[in-house]
């Protein structure tokens, strides 16, 4: 285990370092990009990107964590069971929808900036975190329910002591996966002028420069894949 958060620690160093010597970099850009007049995005550092990334794609899971969680333990009580399916339906609807066609439907109510983009990565990170406490809740024994509510436990009590941790690998699990997605999926945000790590990439679009798309693209998956083992190993037993 050491070694791997090791190996992780190695990861991210290498990723900052590769944030640093972005700007820096102009002949590997020229050679890698020769027909581009500037292949180097300047325009703002890669580090203010990243924080405000990373703010956004959190905060983002965070909410739909919350929403997930919460209508998992009402589909799961006994007075909610009859709303899974419609839960289910909504949740599923809501990540179906792309995010860049939330963002532009948002656009007229919430303007330009990061609450469309928030609104956008809410309703795409929602669904992992419900079904997969939904799923963690019903796993949990008969027999153990039975035993709690034995010793005079009320309803939140077993709620708080039993039935949530006893499913936390698998709600933990369908948090790794809403967090990866927030991450991911944040770099649409710059379509409505979020600031994020796909600045570049929108903007490379806009001008014909690909080598700003690269750069963009290559740090939003790189960011994500090391969001992603972070978690496995912070997560694993």
């Amino acid at each position: 285990m050491r070694r791997r958060w090791a190996w992780l620690l190695a990861q991210a160093a290498a990723f900052l370092l590769a944030l640093w010597a972005a700007p820096r970099a102009e002949g590997l850009w020229r050679w890698l990009f020769p027909g581009i007049a500037r292949p180097v995005w300047e325009s703002q550092s890669w580090f203010v990107l990243l924080g405000e990334h990373l703010m956004l794609s959190l905060g983002a899971a965070a909410i739909a964590g919350t929403i997930g969680l919460a209508a998992a333990i009402l589909a799961t009580r006994p007075g909610g069971q009859r709303l899974r399916p419609l839960l289910d339906a909504v949740f599923s609807l809501a990540q179906a929808i792309p995010p860049v066609a939330v963002i532009a439907l948002a656009l007229p109510l919430l303007g330009f900036g990061a609450a469309p983009t928030l609104l956008a990565l809410v309703l795409y990170a929602s669904l992992p975190v419900m079904r997969g406490a939904v799923a963690g809740l019903d796993a949990v024994p008969p027999a153990v329910l039975d035993a709690a509510r034995g010793t005079g436990m009320g309803r939140a009590g077993i709620l708080a002591r039993v039935e949530l941790p006893l499913a936390m690998p698998v709600i933990q699990a369908g948090l790794r996966v809403a967090v990866v997605l927030s991450i991911a999926t944040t770099a649409v945000g710059a379509v409505a002028g979020a600031q994020c790590l796909g600045t570049p990439i929108v903007t490379g679009l806009a001008n014909g420069n690909m080598a700003w798309v690269a750069q963009g693209a290559v740090f939003t998956a790189w960011l994500a894949l090391l969001a992603d083992r972070a978690l496995r190993l912070a997560l694993a037993r």
